[in-house]
């Protein structure tokens, strides 16, 4: 049986109602393009509004996030996933949902107890350590080597305010190595499969916590990841979800997955998401904005992507596989079905504009390459012809020229409206809280990655922060492992720069002259007209919503504990301030 399936009927046994998928487009929720998570659509019933199924409820969810498409291509990121959950409205609580995530995992999909280990909360100034979640397990039978405690993992808010609690998150030993009797959650064998959160009290504005009278059950289960880890696959794209789309394109393409494994992943995955966003009830069709914007750049990507395969273009190759996927989905999404000629005809029309428009854009290129191109004209043939940036700089090369890509990125940042939003909206921002400590970390990245641009190289671009009372998380772009000796510079750097005593200023200006003045920015489609650039000293300039420290000389000593991969192309360094 699926496990969509499989996952339904069991928490309907204990009591829930299923309720039906959310379409990915938000019905009522304009500060998001696309739903991004299985509890996005039910964040007015956890606030309290009564829910019409009542206070039991399961479901699968549509999700699509594409906040980063540069990291899908790997093994393990999708534009379009789904998510499995259950949901307690105030009714059950930690006892119930622990054991059924224990009994779902032991009994229906029959892992043995001792591949599981699981994290809970360890408590802190405000919150102690879940005795509860860890007494629970004990007594299911996970054994204590393989209960974890932490605190930055295990704790949730949906934003600087509001419902709150500590989570207990579940993994899987996907290796054949032999079982450690100690779990450690940051051992890469352990995956993790399932969060159960807990939303036991509110924080306040003055940084208090109270408990809720009323207190909700949130939980999540990838299917992607968790059919990845039952099947005993490293890559999401061998698995039975996606081997039937990669066998299609081989065959379309006449090309082994073995050394196409790119582009392959990208036209299946690209080609799902606009499959389901053409499906959907809210009727996006591919343009120049929004929801639109999106479904163009993917369809236009996996276009890219089969030429790097050559692929017919001409050919009904999208087609055939989009037949493929709402053949796979249709039993459970019923707007495949309904919708299918809308579908591919969406993305026929697509394919014809661009097809026509890439051979304008080719002759358009072939006036402007007798010198080094500008970011400008890079956006334009962009913006005008659909050319990737991928593609002008391809072409460039083969005539022996440049292309300025960071000028594009700035003009491209500039123009569209791409919603990053889709997977910040109402959780963006990485600060978990506005302590004064959490205030220093939070200057501290802007150090470090100030320090990272002069150790590493000047492209290194900031990817994305976490930054609890206890650290500081920092993801980075980067296209290798750092080596011993750059981590001691990166550090050194940040330290001297503390030790100088470097006044932190802060400046409202224009977006767009900020943007020529250098200022570093990291989504620069969220922000207002008017933004707000903090200067540490002559060393940093970012666009940033703060709070920040007065002076670096308060900060502390700064030190690097790990540095690790995040994803494709995007490294994470963890740091504390002693």
């Amino acid at each position: 049986m699926n496990l969509k399936d499989l996952y339904i009927n069991f928490f309907i046994s204990k009591g829930h109602k299923q309720i039906p998928s959310a379409p990915v487009v938000p019905e009522n929720d304009p500060s998001v393009l696309f739903n991004t998570a299985g509890m996005q659509p039910l964040i007015p019933y956890l606030m309290g509004q009564t829910h019409p199924y009542g206070t039991r409820l399961t479901d699968y969810q549509k999700c699509v996030r594409t906040n980063d498409l540069d990291i899908i291509g790997d093994t393990y990121h999708h534009t379009f996933f789904e998510m499995l959950g259950n949901w307690s409205l105030g009714d059950y609580f930690k006892k119930e949902a622990i054991t059924w995530s224990f009994e779902f995992l032991t009994s229906i999909l029959k892992i043995p107890t001792n591949r599981l280990a699981v994290t809970v909360f360890g408590g802190n100034e405000l919150i102690p350590y879940d005795q509860e979640a860890h007494d629970l397990w004990l007594g299911l039978g996970i054994s204590e080597g393989h209960i974890a405690k932490t605190v930055e993992d295990n704790f949730w808010i949906a934003g600087e305010t509001g419902p709150c609690g500590s989570d207990t998150e579940m993994f899987y030993f996907r290796s054949t190595d032999e079982i450690p009797e100690v779990f450690d959650p940051e051992d890469n064998r352990w995956v993790e499969i399932w969060n159960d959160v807990f939303m036991q009290y509110e924080k306040h504005e003055d940084g208090s916590i109270t408990e809720l009278p009323k207190k909700n059950v949130d939980t999540g289960m990838g299917v992607e990841r968790a059919i990845s880890v039952l099947e005993g696959v490293l890559d999401n794209y061998q698995s039975s979800i996606w081997l039937p789309t990669i066998r299609m394109i081989e065959k379309i393409s006449n090309l082994p997955y073995e050394g196409n494994e790119k582009s392959m992943r990208i036209i299946a995955d690209h080609l799902r998401t606009a499959v389901f966003i053409l499906a959907d009830p809210a009727g996006i069709k591919p343009s120049n904005t929004d929801q639109g914007y999106i479904l163009r750049r993917l369809i236009r990507r996996a276009i890219r992507h089969a030429k790097n395969l050559n692929i017919d273009i001409n050919s009904d190759w999208e087609q055939q596989i989009a037949s493929l996927l709402m053949d796979q989905y249709e039993n459970y999404y019923a707007e495949l079905r309904e919708n299918r000629n809308v579908v591919l005809e969406g993305l026929k029309n697509e394919k014809i504009k661009f097809n026509r428009t890439l051979e304008k854009g080719l002759r358009e290129f072939e006036k402007i390459t007798s010198q080094d191109i500008d970011g400008t004209t890079a956006f334009h043939l962009f913006d005008t012809y659909g050319f990737p940036i991928e593609l002008t700089v391809e072409l460039a090369k083969e005539k022996g020229k440049t292309v300025d890509v960071l000028g594009y990125k700035a003009k491209f940042k500039e123009h569209q409206e791409l919603s990053r939003t889709a997977s910040a909206g109402k959780f963006k921002g990485g600060l978990a809280g506005n302590g004064e400590i959490e205030t220093k970390y939070h200057t501290a990245t802007h150090l470090l990655n100030a320090a990272l641009k002069v150790v590493v190289n000047k492209d290194v671009h900031q990817k994305g922060s976490n930054i609890t009372s206890e650290r500081m998380r920092f993801d980075f772009s980067c296209d290798h492992k750092l080596t011993d000796e750059e981590l001691r510079q990166a550090e050194e750097l940040v330290n001297k720069w503390i030790n100088d005593g470097l006044d932190v200023t802060v400046k409202q200006m224009n977006k767009e002259e900020a943007i020529k003045t250098g200022a570093e920015c990291m989504f620069i489609e969220k922000y207002p007209d008017v933004v707000t650039v903090y200067f540490i000293g002559d060393v940093s300039k970012e666009l940033c919503g703060g709070p920040h420290v007065q002076n670096t000389s308060v900060l502390g000593h700064f030190k690097i504990i790990k540095e690790e991969a995040s994803s494709a192309g995007v490294r994470r360094i963890k740091a504390i301030l002693e």
